[in-house]
């Protein structure tokens, strides 16, 4: 659902997630509704491709892991827009875990699981320390058995990339694991709107790792 702008204002920044075969057609377009645009490359983001149109939009992309420099034309995007061929995947929240191996767009492997983790309470006193000490300790127990699926079914494929997505902290727990510690310098995407883990949710994060994040400003 779009939101009404204020009058007299312009219309904010929006992030799109563009397949990265559709890439090219996508700058087309965008030179098709705003004129051929400049491409650069913004100081601060080295690893940025921003078009400029001579309206005023502004597109920045994005990929996660480039095989190379900033393309400057047509030629060159397909092969930075091209994403990593073996891909980890650990998303968890409170409820459950998904963790998989994607060669390509396909699952080679994959575990999901339940594991139950209270919710915070407004209690007080005595009975709300005693509640919070069994919420870390399922918290913690949830962190080491992800940890224990993705040791199983991600290391051994040895990934060129990772995905984390779910909540930010439990997922930076696994990754804090020792014996996850390959996985930590790998490039990274993050997608931390995905709802509960689930083999069809797992699905859906390989589809989207592998686009490329697409943030216009109109003029």
């Amino acid at each position: 659902m779009s939101r009404r702008q204020p009058p007299g204002t312009a219309p904010g920044p929006r992030t799109v997630e563009v397949d990265h075969e559709r890439i090219v057609r996508w700058v087309d377009g965008f030179a098709g509704r705003h004129g051929e645009p400049v491409w650069s490359t913004p100081p601060d983001e080295p690893s940025v491709l921003r078009l400029t149109a001579p309206d005023g939009a502004v597109a920045d992309l994005r990929v996660w892991a480039a095989g190379g420099p900033v393309p400057q034309d047509h030629s060159a995007l397909p092969a930075w827009a091209e994403p990593p061929a073996r891909t980890g995947l650990v998303l968890v929240r409170r409820g459950g875990y998904a963790v998989g191996l994607a060669d390509g767009t396909r699952l080679t492997a994959h575990r999901t699981g339940r594991r139950y983790v209270q919710s915070r309470t407004a209690a007080g006193g005595w009975s709300q320390q005693r509640y919070a000490r069994r919420r870390g300790n399922q918290a913690d127990a949830l962190v080491t058995a992800v940890a224990d699926r993705v040791v199983e079914v991600v290391l051994p494929g040895a990934p060129r990339a990772l995905v984390l997505g779910g909540d930010r902290t439990l997922a930076g727990q696994v990754l804090g694991d020792p014996r996850l510690a390959a996985l930590a310098s790998l490039p990274r995407r993050e997608l931390y709107d995905l709802p509960d883990p689930r083999l069809a949710v797992l699905q859906q994060a390989v589809r989207r790792a592998r686009a490329v994040r697409v943030v216009v400003t109109e003029p």
